[in-house]
């Protein structure tokens, strides 16, 4: 029979378990919604033009030993899980050569997007086997920003920025949108869909969509480009604003990806 002094000290043991994981918990998401430069004014010294740009965070824990090995063991995604990454990519299954498209239901309307998996094959593979999974059904697009980059960000089951499928896959592709400027940046072409990411290596299941042009570091993955249609419902959303009247936050429509299916072409 347990003591009443025992029952207390067992209880204060579990609430202090769950203070230090609120702790843990609150540092990760800090670090994954850190503002990389929420009014960062760059003045370019050929034409004195300037840019604001914010991170495109998400899915941000370095990948596991087990991953960076190249373990080939299949990982099981829940979308309820941590954002630290446990588990090895998902093996190879794609065909490397081809192109493959994405078709996206959203509440906003229907968004395909094209994907080359030449140039991206570690991430168009993620994204056919999370689809294949159902990752992304029922997801909400969590984030929006309307000055200095256009862009509505996806694919987080947690719908707050931090969830991801719990493992990480390499950055790729990065040189295609051509050579940095001076300042840094390329142009993001109204179109692209490209990987969040909270540094080198660290992509997950989050995404962005870029609705108008917009000029980023070289440092997120391009891997595809969506359709008129796609960028005609963004563009919708992104008129609509951010949620409280903000520049960078929840989109005030709402925005869930209801189904997602990857297919060759």
């Amino acid at each position: 029979m347990v003591s009443s002094d025992q029952r207390r000290r067992q209880l204060a043991r579990e609430k202090y378990l769950r203070q230090q994981q609120r702790r843990v918990e609150a540092r990760h998401k800090a670090r994954r919604n850190t503002v990389i430069a929420s009014a960062l004014a760059v003045v370019l010294a050929a034409g004195g033009a300037v840019w604001a740009s914010v991170a495109l965070s998400g899915d941000d824990s370095p990948a596991s030993d087990s991953a960076a090995a190249g373990a080939s063991a299949t990982p099981d995604p829940q979308k309820s899980e941590s954002a630290e990454p446990k588990q090895p990519e998902p093996a190879m299954s794609i065909d490397k050569k081809a192109t493959y498209a994405m078709a996206l239901k959203t509440s906003a309307g229907d968004i395909t997007v094209t994907m080359d998996a030449a140039k991206a094959p570690h991430t168009v593979n993620s994204f056919k086997y999370l689809a294949d999974k159902k990752y992304f059904d029922g997801t909400k697009c969590h984030r929006l920003t309307t000055s200095g980059i256009y862009v509505l960000q996806c694919g987080d089951p947690k719908g707050d920025g931090t969830g991801g499928p719990g493992y990480a896959i390499p950055d790729e592709n990065l040189t295609g949108l051509g050579k940095a400027k001076e300042d840094g940046t390329v142009t993001f072409p109204k179109g692209t869909v490209a990987m969040a990411n909270a540094g080198p290596g660290t992509g997950g299941s989050q995404f962005f969509l870029v609705y108008k042009d917009t000029r980023l570091p070289p440092n997120y993955t391009p891997f595809g480009t969506f359709d008129a249609a796609g960028v005609k419902a963004v563009e919708a959303v992104a008129k609509a604003g951010v949620q409280g009247g903000a520049q960078d936050g929840a989109p005030q429509t709402a925005v869930t990806v209801e189904k997602a299916t990857v297919s060759k072409k």
